[in-house]
């Protein structure tokens, strides 16, 4: 049966952002939920391989509510983020009120040394020049888009030469009996998790029906080598159900 957040073309934009105006503020307890809370660590894992480097300027694509855009800063980089949905948005934001009121000096320095810059964009038309970041990732971003190779391009077209580009996301084990099981789990337990918190398993399941149409991290990692990107590498994670994908422009 076809999603209704799921459709090609023109209106894709349109139904994504439908999706995440609903599931934006139960978004943060469903990923802990749906991945046992693996996903924070599949984040530091992210904030870890992209280097952070003092003076560092990064820009996380995508970034929904925010958590690898908050660990770059922690790590120490100037920290740019961007996503088109207003409402993930205005639950990042709030994550900022939140460390400022929790904050000894009521001014968030102790609680949040650095603060993302969360902005509204496009991240396949991106308001940023050419060769501007030493680290640019994206989170359970690309699969999303209407053209996913036209979100990975902007990032390297934005990243500086040498500058390190990462996407996290679901993947496509290759082991078929484990793929299956995974798929099984995807199609059977998670759009509960739509049910029960958003009143619509239709949000949930569309992440298994937007995995069948990507091309997961052998694709990802490809398209980075056509880029031109060196050291490509894939990082897969519960044996390949989640990935990371690196590369040096």
């Amino acid at each position: 049966m076809a999603n209704s957040f799921y459709v090609e073309g023109e209106k894709r934009a349109e139904k994504v952002n439908d999706l995440f105006a609903q599931v934006a503020p139960r978004y943060d307890l469903i990923n802990d939920l749906q991945s046992f809370g693996l996903h924070r660590a599949w984040k530091r894992r992210v904030v870890r391989m992209a280097n952070v480097k003092p003076g560092d300027r990064a820009l996380d694509v995508c970034c929904g509510t925010g958590d690898i855009a908050f660990a770059l800063a922690k790590a120490g980089a100037e920290v740019n983020a961007v996503d088109f949905s207003e409402a993930m948005l205005s639950v990042a934001r709030g994550r900022i009120t939140a460390a400022q009121q929790r904050s000894p000096t009521g001014d968030g320095r102790t609680a949040l040394p650095r603060r993302p810059d969360f902005q509204h964009g496009d991240a396949q038309r991106l308001d940023f020049p050419d060769n501007t970041f030493d680290i640019v990732t994206v989170g359970y971003g690309l699969r999303n888009l209407s053209s996913w190779e036209t979100g990975l391009r902007e990032m390297h077209r934005v990243a500086k030469p040498g500058g390190r580009l990462l996407a996290l996301d679901f993947g496509k084990p290759d082991n078929g009996l484990w793929r299956a099981l995974y798929f099984t789990y995807l199609r059977c337990v998670v759009p509960m998790f739509g049910k029960l918190f958003c009143g619509d398993s239709a949000t949930h399941a569309y992440i298994l029906e937007s995995l069948r149409h990507y091309p997961a991290q052998r694709g990802v990692a490809e398209a980075m080598r056509r880029l031109g990107c060196r050291d490509v590498r894939i990082v897969n994670l519960l044996r390949g159900a989640m990935s990371i994908n690196f590369g040096v422009k």
